[in-house]
């Protein structure tokens, strides 16, 4: 069993969602992505919001976190975009997929 990155990203658009995941697969950052609508309550400047959003879940290598971050806040049109990461392991076909599908 292998570890590797999963990373949650909020979006305001499908059409941003679905572009920022395109070039990420397209610089090899990531090696795959999964594209969700959701409703997001949220505190932004004093005010409580409701928007609907996208999020994205994406796989990637420990190694290109950095990379992945900068590239994902360069692109990005939020002024505080929601970039989280943990760790997570699975199975080792999977896992193998995961580090030869990224840089």
């Amino acid at each position: 069993m292998s570890t590797f990155l999963v990373i949650y990203v909020t979006y305001p658009s499908e059409e941003e969602a679905t572009s920022i995941c395109a070039k990420l697969l397209e610089k090899e950052l990531i090696a795959c992505a999964n594209i969700y609508p959701v409703q997001s309550m949220y505190r932004w400047k004093g005010k409580i919001n409701k928007e609907k959003e996208w999020i994205s879940i994406l796989k990637t290598t420990e190694r290109n976190w950095e990379k992945l971050e900068s590239e994902i806040n360069k692109l990005h049109s939020y002024d505080t975009p929601c970039i989280t990461h943990w760790s997570a392991n699975a199975n080792n076909k999977y896992s193998k997929w995961i580090s030869e599908n990224v840089i």
